[in-house]
């Protein structure tokens, strides 16, 4: 039966927008541990009556981080626009030569496009709110699905079609398996209330934190994550036992890696007192991590193509 998935160029093009949301989270992060946050005092101009920042603004080189994370967005839209065309020709191609339409990749091509909007939106809320603990966190949350959408872009890209899925594992593990991904949901979430908690609100000027406990929240991220661990422990020895897919487990070791640096930088940054730098390489290995989990269903399924 003909292989129905996208071609090299088309699925580089997806890659590249799962590339760029991870990317604009870090420089997201990079705005917010720099105080840069308000860098820009208006939305969608820069500052009033320009959409670039001026000489006479007192923002010195915090406006320039910020309009520098603002103008990734413009990266984003083009990619996300080259998605959808790249989904309508490779698309268009499959069926002239016989094959499925495959309409759940041209659905999924749209989520970069619509997400971008929406998290423009939502930037230039979290902006004319003052930087609201709130609508910052729900920003990162909001990439988080938005990279979420991108890895399933990839993924059903990569697929031969769209039949059934066939599980390569015990359905044990493969309940095993999405409930570590709910509790990898739950360590991101926590992660951005820790931030909200503590000292990093964005701007200099800013105080609006959330009330929580600084040290209580940290001390129920860390449980969340040492669960975590241990749930990955569980899946690579559950997939070693049952002869499990090597794609599989070579993420699970990857996860186990990535998550060993993780606690090592998370337990450094809050002895220290939330250095600038390690938290931006703790975001950075959260985006690593939550991209490497998504990935995991993947490799422990396949599916077929199915008649035209």
């Amino acid at each position: 039966m003909q292989s129905q998935r996208a071609g090299k160029a088309v699925r580089g093009i997806y890659i590249a927008n799962l590339v760029a949301q991870g990317a604009i989270v870090i420089t997201g992060a990079t705005v917010r541990l720099t105080g840069s946050g308000l860098g820009c005092p208006t939305w969608p101009q820069c500052v009033e009556g320009s959409y670039t920042p001026t000489a006479r603004q007192e923002q010195q080189w915090h406006k320039l981080v910020e309009f520098g994370n603002r103008s990734l967005t413009f990266i984003l839209v083009l990619l996300a626009i080259a998605a959808i065309i790249a989904a309508i020709y490779d698309q268009r191609t499959r069926v002239k030569l016989g094959g499925n339409r495959r309409g759940i990749l041209l659905a999924l091509a749209a989520i970069p496009f619509l997400g971008t909007f929406a998290q423009a939106i939502l930037g230039g809320i979290t902006v004319l709110t003052g930087l609201s603990p709130i609508t910052v966190a729900s920003h990162l949350l909001l990439s988080m699905i938005l990279i979420a959408g991108c890895v399933a872009l990839v993924v059903r890209s990569g697929d031969e079609g769209d039949a059934p899925i066939q599980l390569l594992v015990r359905r044990e593990i493969r309940v095993l398996t999405w409930i570590l991904l709910g509790v990898t949901s739950l360590v991101v979430i926590m992660g951005t209330v820790v931030t909200g908690s503590g000292p990093h609100s964005g701007d200099a000027k800013a105080e609006l934190r959330f009330s929580f406990d600084p040290r209580m929240v940290s001390w129920l991220h860390a449980d969340i994550v040492l669960l975590f661990i241990g749930l990955i422990v569980a899946l690579l020895l559950a997939l070693h036992l049952t002869n499990g897919p090597a794609g599989a487990i070579k993420l699970a070791w990857l996860l186990i890696g990535i998550s060993l640096v993780q606690a090592m930088i998370g337990y450094t940054q809050y002895f220290t007192g939330l250095p600038e730098l390690l938290v931006l390489i703790h975001v950075t290995g959260a985006v690593l991590l939550w991209i490497t989990m998504l990935f995991v269903p993947s490799r422990e399924r396949v599916r077929e193509a199915v008649n035209a």
